[in-house]
């Protein structure tokens, strides 16, 4: 449709792991109809989750601004608790502004109490999903196509299928205006219950059984926008929260979610698709993380950047649209409310990490690694490049020394008992 703003159905996967596609070298998870999305799109293979838990990545994505700006950076938040996202946030909803209808369908996990709930506080004009993760108690779904917003019982195994579903249907009622929808899914996050109507006999077990459920619900959500006429006018991205929790793959990184620095809890799929805007099969290692998507969807909708207060992340629809390099000097990684490493294009120093139960700090042990030729971040060559190895510890402290205060501003997080029973 000319001169139309574009539509954004922008959906975010619940602890899918980077290896956990075919496009991402899985070879026991089936993922047809997602290869096929990144073959008509563009795959970014050094794409960045703000946190490696849910709730900060969330919040990381919702608001382009790291977690500890809000208050969230520190765990998840637990079904006892009363804190979450400030209502003042600038949220993707309220950035594109009134011109577009907006949906949450899925997985909210941003506080689920007064101010912080419901989402629609946060410019969402629909909701229909989920308080938080699916193994927390108690638990409803909700569904604010009523007034006052119904509840009613989960049931896990069709989680994902009603998702798309109301995604759809969403997409068919606002088909003559622009769009956006935050399809978070719950799956493939535990407890794993496959839906027994899309079975497909997975290698991968009931975790390869839910993936394939969401590759095909891919399928139908892109047929359908074809059918309805919406194809070229809607971008579709694909991508996780964090890097994957006791099952699914973390491709050639290392550790999952939750690991501290590593890779594999932070790096994760992206694919995005839009025919005649963005171009067919291409791949990109430039660095971009979740925090970008804000500023870029609002710079694809034709709106200025945001002034009124700084933002993390940064436009990156050129690298979409036409292979340019990255706007990201460096990216910041937390484990919690600590900044435990840096990332640039060719280099990563490591600050912090894990042994057993133990948060190890590493400053005295300066851990540099050569991304390009080690991606899993086994050997160190900090004595090989002093100078990159100063200049990236540099990076680190400057980040320590802007972000680290900010925890300072929010009373601190403590999780109720409950914690202990659903750790996420």
């Amino acid at each position: 449709m000319a001169d139309r703003k574009p539509n954004n159905i922008l959906t975010y996967i619940d602890n899918l792991g980077y290896g956990d596609l075919g496009c991402y070298g899985s070879t026991l998870v089936r993922t047809p109809h997602l290869d096929r999305m990144a073959a008509e799109g563009v795959r970014l293979t050094d794409f960045y989750a703000s946190a490696n838990v849910c709730t900060p990545s969330r919040a990381g994505l919702l608001t382009g601004q790291y977690a500890i700006r809000n208050g969230l950076a520190h765990e998840v938040i637990q079904p006892a608790d009363t804190t979450g996202l400030p209502p003042d946030a600038l949220t993707i909803p309220k950035a594109l502004g009134e011109d577009y209808a907006s949906a949450l369908i899925g997985k909210w996990h941003l506080g689920h109490v007064a101010p912080h709930w419901p989402p629609m506080v946060y410019g969402f004009e629909r909701f229909y999903g989920l308080p938080y993760s699916h193994d927390m108690k108690p638990l409803a779904l909700y569904d604010s196509a009523t007034s006052p917003m119904t509840e009613s019982k989960a049931d896990f195994a069709k989680l994902t299928e009603w998702f798309f579903a109301q995604t759809i249907a969403f997409a068919e009622q606002n088909q003559d205006k622009p769009f956006f929808v935050l399809l978070a899914l719950t799956a493939p996050h535990i407890p794993l219950k496959p839906n027994p109507d899309d079975l497909t006999g997975s290698p991968g077990g009931a975790y390869g059984e839910v993936v394939e459920e969401i590759d095909l619900n891919v399928g139908r959500l892109l047929d359908r926008l074809k059918a309805l006429g919406l194809d070229e006018d809607t971008m579709v991205v694909f991508t996780s929260d964090n890097g994957p929790w006791f099952e699914g793959s973390s491709g050639p990184f290392r550790d999952r979610k939750g690991g501290s620095a590593w890779d594999g809890g932070f790096r994760v799929p992206f694919i995005a698709r839009q025919p005649g805007t963005l171009p067919a099969g291409a791949e990109s290692s430039e660095l971009a993380s979740n925090l970008d998507l804000l500023p870029t969807l609002r710079a694809l909708a034709g709106q200025p950047p945001v002034e009124d207060r700084e933002l993390d992340g940064r436009d990156i629809s050129g690298v979409l649209t036409s292979g340019a390099g990255s706007p990201h000097e460096e990216i910041v990684l937390f484990n919690n409310n600590k900044v435990a490493a840096v990332r640039t294009r060719r280099w990563k120093y490591v600050a912090r990490s894990y042994y057993r139960v133990y948060d190890v700090p590493l400053d005295g042990y300066p851990l540099l690694f050569d991304m390009q030729v080690d991606p899993g971040e086994n050997y160190s060559v900090a004595r090989n490049f002093p100078g990159e190895a100063a200049d990236m510890r540099a990076r680190l402290e400057r980040a320590r020394a802007k972000y680290e205060p900010m925890a300072d501003a929010f009373p601190p997080h403590v999780a109720p008992a409950s914690a202990a029973d659903h750790p996420d």
